[in-house]
């Protein structure tokens, strides 16, 4: 028998990522500018522009800082509404908080996808919109820029959980006007720490550059017309929010892991999918047709089950090995809306409650092997099975 493996521990970071932090350790130079040209950072900056497709990318501390610096760049006026999805993280509404602007949170269905409707409903009067696609799961982009681009929207993605998902085969955070991507831990690049935004447009990304932290002259040393930074320079606030070289390092011989990452993540996720969704009190959403996700969790819907017997059957899957996580029976969850009490008033939202309810998620990291997902599969069927089958006989 194979039994459930901790899906927490990290993969390895690479030889080269290793020899590099030992030059940088030895050399000192840690500070992005401290070199007149091609630091570790700007060299991941130019490395993942070229793989995602784009003009510009701004390597960052976190991806809340990316999101924080993609609202200011965006010049917005205080109190301006942006929507974000209600399935999100914590730090999505924070970073808009931080940006002196008000979130408007959207209605989010079984699917864990943004409500058209409602989206629809609440956008007039917006000047901004925030696209979480929370899990790597990808909302219909599609209606979301016909709707945006009919009103004059902008739209940042908030792409943490989603390098290497493609929509119609563009890569998701290059679809909006900013894309925005993270490498903490348990994301598919891991730098402990560490975020990155990429964007064609050189005027916002001048702005971003010179928030984010480069004073002075610094800005000469990013490639983008200089013009756009010398209209800026002295006349924005400086949030300092700068990437380290020795994050840069750790990053950067990573990039070449993404696809094998992606390749098996996916294996892993079809293969945990397709066992789960042999129980009849579990079921998995389908993935939306234009989108090939890149997945390194998997999340699922627990059915015909009442709030009793969905803790029963988390614990049931706990004491297998398997931590499965519900994401609205928790009192300081951080993806539960009503948990985020510094946006004061409480809204309804009943679609997503719902769903948040009853809504599972397990971490699925792409260094599993096929046997360990199906282990992990098994134990959790066998969890429902055995909670649904005392529900049955003894009707608790």
């Amino acid at each position: 028998m194979i039994l459930p493996p901790n899906v927490y521990d990290a993969e390895p970071i690479p030889a080269a990522a290793m020899a590099e932090v030992e030059r940088l350790l030895t050399s000192g130079d840690l500070f992005r500018y401290t070199a007149p040209e091609n630091s570790p950072v700007a060299l991941l900056e130019a490395e993942f522009a070229a793989f995602l497709g784009t003009k510009y990318a701004l390597a960052v501390s976190s991806c809340s800082a990316a999101l924080f610096l993609s609202l200011k760049a965006l010049d917005l006026p205080r109190d301006a509404r942006v929507l974000i999805p209600a399935f999100t993280f914590a730090a999505v509404p924070s970073s808009v908080v931080h940006a002196d602007c008000v979130p408007v949170l959207v209605e989010c269905g079984d699917d864990y996808r943004i409500d058209m409707a409602d989206f629809a409903a609440k956008l007039p009067g917006a000047s901004a919109v925030i696209i979480s696609h929370m899990r790597g799961h990808t909302s219909d982009m599609d209606a979301i820029m016909a709707l945006c681009n009919e009103a004059g929207v902008p739209v940042v993605e908030d792409a943490a959980h989603s390098l290497g998902t493609t929509w119609h085969g563009q890569n998701i955070g290059t679809i909006g006007r900013i894309g925005c991507f993270s490498f903490q831990s348990y994301k598919l690049v891991n730098a402990g720490e560490g975020g990155i935004m990429v964007t064609d447009d050189a005027d916002l990304v001048a702005r971003a550059i010179i928030m984010s932290g480069a004073y002075e002259h610094n800005w000469k040393k990013h490639p983008v017309l200089q013009d756009a930074f010398a209209t800026w320079q002295n006349k924005l606030p400086l949030y300092n929010l700068r990437l380290s070289n020795l994050s840069a390092a750790i990053i950067r011989p990573q990039l070449g892991e993404v696809a094998r990452r992606v390749r098996d993540g996916r294996r892993n996720h079809d293969l945990v999918a397709a066992r789960l969704s042999a129980s009849p009190w579990l079921e998995v959403p389908q993935k939306l047709v234009p989108e090939q996700r890149a997945p390194d969790s998997i999340q699922f819907n627990v059915t015909g089950m009442s709030a009793a017997d969905t803790a029963a059957f988390s614990a049931a899957a706990a004491a297998r090995g398997v931590k499965v996580q519900v994401f609205g029976h928790s009192t300081d969850n951080a993806r539960a809306f009503w948990n985020w009490q510094f946006l004061g008033e409480t809204p309804e939202l009943p679609k997503t409650r719902a769903m948040l309810e009853k809504a599972c998620d397990m971490r699925l990291p792409a260094r599993l092997t096929p046997a360990q997902c199906a282990a992990i599969a098994d134990a959790v069927v066998a969890a429902a099975a055995e909670v649904m089958e005392d529900t049955r006989a003894y009707g608790t």
